[in-house]
C-alpha cells in the first residue's frame, strides 16, 4: 500500500488572502488521501481552524508588519525589512524542527520565503514575481527570484498568457524554469443553482444591493470599516458588511439597513456575494480571483500604500472590469454611479 503523504501548509499572515487561496489546495489534498497539517499565525490560522477543524495545527511565527495609520507606506516598508529578514530566517529555523518532528514530506508555502528545506519537496506560491515599488523594482525582483530558487516548484494561481487576472506581477519578466502556472484559486465551489441561472440568464432579485467585504492589516482596516459602515447608514441601500475578523466571536448585529457579521466561512461567504448585486473591497489578489470565479461586479478601495493592491485596482479599471478609488476621499455614492460603466468579471 502506497504511503499517505504528510503535507504542511504554510501561509503568510498579511491579511486573510493568503489563507482563502489556500482552501481549495488544502481540500483536493484531502480528498486524494493525503494528511494535511496547517503551520499559520495570527488571521490565517484562525479562518483555516475554522474551515477545517479536525486538521493539525502548529503556530508558525509571523512577520507581524503594521500599516501607518497615515505617511508614506514606502517608507515603513523599508524601515520593516530587517524585521522581514530576520522573519524569514525565523521561520526557516522553525521549519526543519516541525518537518522533523511531523515527519513532513512536502511543504507548500504560499508567499512564505523561509519555509523550504532541502530534506523535503518544497513548493512556493504566488502570483507576485514582481513587487511593484517607487524605487529599486529590479533589485527587489532579483531579491525575490533568488528566494524563489530555494523551491523545487513556483506555482503561480493565475492564467498563462494574455488572457490573466495578475498583470505585470507576473507576466512581466521571463520566469524562473521551476514555475508552473496553475490557473486562480478560488476558495468556492460554484453551485448547480448559480451555474443553472448564469447559462439561463434569469433575472434574479439579489438579497443585498451592496456587500462589503472589509479586510487587510491595522489600522487601515477599522478606518476602512467606520467609513464604509458610516456612508452605508446613511444610505438607503440594503446592505451587509463583512468585517474580516475571523478571531472574534461569530455575531450578527443590525443597523437601520445594514447587517454586520465578523467572519462567514467559505460557503456562507460564496452564498452572500451571489446573493449580492455588487461587492465594495479592497483590491487583494486572492479576492479578485474569488470574485473573478463567481462573475461578479466590484468597487475597490486598495489599502492606501499598498503597492500591489493600487497596481491591481489600477488594471481592473484600465480593463473596463471594475471602478477604484482611494480610500481617503471615497465616496459611496459617486462610486455607486461611476461603477455602471465597468462590465465587472468574466467568470473564469
Amino acid at each position: 500500500m502506497q504511503k499517505q503523504k504528510r503535507i504542511l501548509i504554510c501561509p503568510l499572515d498579511w491579511g486573510l488572502g493568503h489563507a482563502t487561496r489556500c482552501i481549495p489546495i488544502i481540500r483536493k489534498l484531502i480528498k486524494k488521501g493525503a494528511e494535511v497539517i496547517i503551520a499559520a499565525d495570527a488571521g490565517p490560522l484562525t479562518l483555516l481552524r475554522l474551515e477545517f477543524p479536525e486538521l493539525k495545527f502548529i503556530q508558525l511565527k509571523g512577520y507581524n508588519i503594521q500599516y501607518p495609520r497615515t505617511g508614506a507606506m514606502a517608507f515603513r516598508m523599508l524601515l520593516s525589512i530587517p524585521k522581514i529578514v530576520n522573519g524569514i530566517k525565523e521561520e526557516h529555523q522553525q521549519l526543519d524542527k516541525i518537518i522533523d518532528e511531523n515527519k513532513i514530506d512536502i511543504v507548500l508555502s504560499d508567499n512564505r520565503y523561509g519555509c523550504w528545506n532541502k530534506k523535503v519537496k518544497s513548493i512556493f506560491i504566488t502570483h507576485q514575481l514582481m513587487i511593484k515599488a517607487p524605487i529599486a523594482e529590479s533589485i527587489l525582483h532579483k531579491k525575490v527570484l533568488k528566494y524563489i530558487s530555494n523551491y523545487d516548484e513556483c506555482w503561480i494561481p493565475d492564467l498563462d498568457g494574455s488572457e490573466n487576472l495578475s498583470g505585470d506581477l507576473a507576466h512581466k519578466y521571463p520566469l524562473p524554469k521551476n514555475t508552473f502556472f496553475i490557473d486562480p484559486l478560488s476558495r468556492f465551489h460554484l453551485s448547480a443553482d448559480f451555474i443553472s441561472r448564469e447559462l439561463e440568464e434569469i433575472e434574479m432579485k439579489s438579497k443585498y444591493e451592496i456587500m462589503a467585504i472589509i479586510s487587510g492589516p491595522e489600522p487601515q482596516r477599522s478606518i476602512f470599516e467606520k467609513s464604509v459602515i458610516e456612508q452605508l447608514k446613511s444610505s438607503p441601500f440594503k446592505a451587509l458588511v463583512v468585517r474580516g475578523k475571523a478571531d472574534h466571536e461569530e455575531k450578527t448585529e443590525t443597523i437601520n439597513n445594514i447587517t454586520i457579521v465578523s467572519h462567514l466561512k467559505a460557503k456562507e461567504m460564496q452564498t452572500a456575494i451571489e446573493d449580492s448585486e455588487i461587492i465594495l473591497s479592497r483590491s487583494g489578489y486572492s479576492t479578485i480571483m474569488d470574485l473573478a470565479s463567481l462573475g461578479k461586479k466590484a468597487i475597490f478601495i486598495p489599502t492606501p500604500g499598498q503597492t500591489e493592491q493600487e497596481y491591481l485596482a489600477k488594471l481592473c479599471m484600465e480593463n473596463g472590469v471594475a471602478f477604484s478609488h482611494v480610500q481617503t476621499s471615497f465616496n459611496l455614492k459617486n462610486a455607486l454611479e461611476a461603477s455602471k460603466k465597468y462590465k465587472g468579471f468574466k467568470i473564469i
